[in-house]
């Protein structure tokens, strides 16, 4: 077994227990130079510079820095599809050559990969989670089209850690691995690896004996307590979660010590007024605003959506960089479920397509922990529930229950509510 290996201390880089002010002269001297960069190489940040009446040089403090407007998630996919200025409308940095891989999330966006190690930065969040060179790891992300499969296995590697690309699905193939194996680590959604524990309960496996898991990376899904403590006690292991989007990987992660999740090296995170876009106090919350240090694709002050706060209590792991204390709502109206956004505005060419439907809403809960995705509706006559499921699965990449309304809903009625509870 792997007992004589310490996965609980240690450090990936010199940059994670710098000082406070020492790490925001660095950041500074990091956004100085982005800034210059992407308003000669980047015609969507010099269009954005010419609307707000600005020129790179006048980028000269923090202040003027935080009054840059920001990028909007929402905007990316059709600011992409300008034409005329150049790859991606012009937020490529350099033609293609620039480039390791292009990939397209759901929306549609397409997130291009540069050519630098550890593009997305994930390496510092793996390395405190625990893992650590000699490790098998199988990864349950998606390797196909979307980055998070290649994104997450790449800082593995730098590791020196062993991947198995086993990707999403197929579960009793999973638990064949996991036992044939040494594998020691596990990536993918923490509801998934429960699903693994539940069905390979039912073929009589001991989890703790019949496998060897010490260390389970998480994302793309909110990780109540319960849950992570079900999973920790089901396999023996530790799992920790990390925070980030397809468009710029990394934007913080947990420790062994918990408390929040500690800010990548890789950016520069602002928590913000969703309405000014000025950053707020530590402790307030407010909108993730995040800036990766990466010259390829410069997307600089992109807006999440995301609420959180920081926290700026020392943490006992060492590290020194800022925590978000948790990401506790959306900006807008979209949910995150099971790893996919789901947008009413999709919801809604679905809906169209079914004259039978006369109002509809999409819910969102979690009974017992688990996340369940509802589209509540009054239809007449003729009106094909199981058609009208598919449909939205196209679209959407979920498939949800569909639940008959007794009385129309009123026109103030939210497109989309999320009642889950995170305890």
């Amino acid at each position: 077994m792997d007992t004589d290996i310490d996965r609980a201390h240690g450090f990936w880089s010199d940059e994670e227990t710098l000082p406070h002010e020492a790490r925001r002269e660095r950041q500074w001297e990091r956004i100085r130079a982005l800034v210059a960069h992407a308003a000669e190489h980047s015609a969507e940040f010099a269009a954005r510079l010419r609307a707000a009446g600005a020129h790179a040089g006048d980028i000269s403090s923090w202040e003027a820095f935080h009054a840059l407007p920001t990028l909007s998630k929402k905007d990316l996919s059709a600011l992409q599809r300008e034409t005329g200025r150049g790859l991606l409308g012009g937020m490529v940095a350099g033609g293609p050559g620039a480039l390791m891989r292009i990939y397209q999330s759901p929306g549609p966006i397409y997130d291009p990969e540069g050519r630098g190690p550890d593009y997305w930065g994930w390496a510092e969040a793996f390395f405190a989670c625990g893992f650590r060179p000699g490790d098998l790891v199988q990864n349950t992300f998606s390797y196909h089209l979307t980055p998070a499969g290649l994104m997450l296995e790449e800082p593995l590697r730098a590791i020196g850690c062993a991947v198995i690309p086993a990707g999403p699905g197929n579960t009793e193939k999973q638990i064949e691995l996991l036992t044939d194996l040494p594998v020691t680590g596990f990536v993918g959604m923490a509801s998934y690896l429960r699903v693994i524990a539940e069905k390979a309960q039912a073929q009589g496996l001991d989890l703790r004996r019949d496998m060897r898991l010490r260390t389970a990376f998480v994302a793309a899904e909110r990780l109540p307590e319960s849950l992570r403590r079900e999973v920790e006690g089901l396999f023996g292991m530790t799992v920790r979660q990390g925070y980030g989007t397809a468009d710029v990987g990394c934007i913080a992660f947990e420790c062994r010590a918990l408390g929040g999740m500690h800010l990548s090296g890789r950016g520069l995170v602002e928590i913000v007024d969703p309405a000014s876009k000025l950053p707020v106090s530590p402790g307030e919350t407010g909108e993730v605003v995040f800036t990766p240090f990466v010259r390829e694709y410069p997307l600089i002050r992109l807006a999440t959506g995301d609420l959180s706060y920081l926290v700026t209590e020392p943490c006992a792991c060492g590290r020194t960089a800022h925590k978000l204390g948790a990401i506790v709502g959306r900006v807008d109206d979209t949910a995150k479920v099971k790893g996919q956004f789901i947008y009413p505005s999709q919801a809604a060419t679905v809906a169209a397509r079914f004259p039978a439907i006369a109002c509809w809403q999409i819910r969102v809960d979690n009974p017992g922990g688990r996340d369940r995705l509802r589209v509540c509706l009054r239809a007449g006559e003729g009106f094909d529930p199981a058609a009208f499921a598919k449909a939205f699965q196209d679209v959407c990449k979920l498939r949800p229950e569909v639940e008959f309304l007794d009385a129309d809903l009123p026109e103030t009625a939210p497109r989309l509510t999320d009642e889950r509870t995170f305890d």
